[in-house]
Parts: structure tokens; sequence; C-alpha cells
């Protein structure tokens, strides 16, 4: 994560509700600071709060009115977009970052920096765009790309987020990784269970490659390579003692 988490910035928000929504998506993603270029009322028994979630503790209450001069100085700007220019001859809206391409962007930006929502209606227009620093945009249906104001900012916000939260809900998946000790344990059983099964010697080896590889891919964490431990430890000292067995009575071993 990044030292700096940007800024949200909304100019000219229509209705007290997509300003409300967008403080939430703030609070998800780990952003406090929001920013409103001429907002409308925004009563704490209204619908902004209403919107916001836990966001009303805190962002919303928090949230300063600036002028758009004020943020096109203050800030490396990025200008949210649903319309684009198609090639470098419309400049204003060319060229754009998809919000995941803007991740990877930001990521080695060190300075303040704003992400500027605008209108819901007509968002914001090309000498707006034509002062800020970048333009990001979100790939959708040519039939109908104009997203809500609300759901565009979670997008982004989303896509932002390993820059903006320390640490999620979800458990680190590689962290949870089954240690490789077991792992190449979990293939020597592997290897004990294709002897003990009479497996033939000569796929024997491609077989086990091809478990590795599943493996590999699996990325198992503890308790599944241990159960699957479990499994092949029990069904090799089986296949064994069958075979102790068979060998007492002096029986074939046919399979």
């Amino acid at each position: 994560m990044s030292g700096q988490r940007p800024v949200v910035v909304v100019v000219d928000a229509e209705t007290p509700g997509n300003v409300g929504t967008i403080a939430r998506a703030m609070k998800n993603f780990g952003l406090t600071e929001l920013k409103l270029v001429n907002p409308p009322p925004l009563d704490p028994d209204g619908e902004a709060y209403g919107f916001a979630g836990h966001a009303r503790e805190d962002v919303l209450p928090n949230a300063e009115e600036v002028t758009f001069d004020e943020v096109v100085a203050d800030y490396h700007t990025v200008g949210c977009t649903a319309i684009t220019g198609e090639d470098s001859r419309r400049h204003v809206r060319f060229p754009f970052k998809t919000p995941r391409e803007l991740a990877e962007s930001l990521s080695t930006v060190d300075a303040p920096t704003a992400l500027v929502f605008g209108r819901e209606g007509r968002g914001l227009d090309n000498e707006e765009l034509g002062r800020l620093d970048e333009v990001c945009s979100i790939p959708a249906s040519a039939d109908y790309p104009v997203l809500n104001l609300g759901q565009a900012a979670t997008i982004l916000l989303y896509e932002l987020r390993d820059q903006t939260v320390e640490e999620t809900q979800l458990p680190d998946v590689e962290r949870e990784r089954a240690d490789e000790a077991d792992v190449e344990r979990f293939h020597d059983f592997v290897a004990e269970f294709l002897d003990a099964s009479g497996y033939r010697e000569v796929k024997r080896d491609k077989t086990r490659r091809l478990v590795r590889r599943l493996i590999g891919r699996a990325h198992p964490t503890d308790r599944e390579i241990h159960t699957l431990l479990g499994v092949l430890r029990r069904a090799t000292g089986q296949l064994d003692h069958r075979r102790e067995l068979l060998a007492e009575y002096d029986e074939p071993d046919r399979w």
C-alpha cells in the first residue's frame, strides 16, 4: 500500500443520496477524505446520511467543501468519465486508463492524489477534464456505458484497494497455503501409494508429474493437504496389509 491515500472529489452532485453512497464506498475501501464542489444540502436526517451507512459517523460529516480550482492546484488529479475519445485526435479524453490500469499507475505516484467524479447526468465536461492530469473510464457495454455515480465510485475504489486497505475481512490465501515440506510429503505418499497399488511402473513418473501440477495449481491449505495425507496413508497401509496377507497365505496378487 502506498503512503498517501487518495481523496475523493465530487463535482456538482445533484442528489444527496449519491454523495452518501460514495461516502459509504470510501468507508468500505479505507478512504476518509471527501471533498465536495458545489454540493447539495446534506441534511443529517436526510438521504445522504441514510445511504452512507457507517460513513455517516466520520466520512460524511467531515466532508470539506472546496472549489474546482483548489482541487486542480493541490492534487495530482484523475478525472472519471464514461465517455472517452476514440483516438489521439480527441486528446481531452484520450488517452485514458481503466480502473485496473490506474491502480498500477498510481502505485508509483508519490503525491497527493484526487479522484474526481462529475455530475450524475453529464459527468465532467471537456473544460474540466482538460485541467486534470489523467482520465479514467470503466469498461462497460457500448450500448449503455454510463454507470450510476455511486456504482462508478465503488468500482474504482475497489480496484484501488491495494493502496487504501491494509487488511480485509478475507483470509490471506498465500499465508494459508500449506507448507512446502508438507506438500512434498504428500508427493512422497503419492509415490508410495502408486507402488503399493501395483500401478504400472512405466506410468508412475508421468502420473506423479500430473499430480504435482494439479496440486501446484490448487494451492492447497494446510488442512486440505493434511486430509489428503491421511487418506493416502490409510489407503497405502491397507494395500500393504493386503499384500502381507496374500504373502502369508501364498495367494497370487491379482489386480
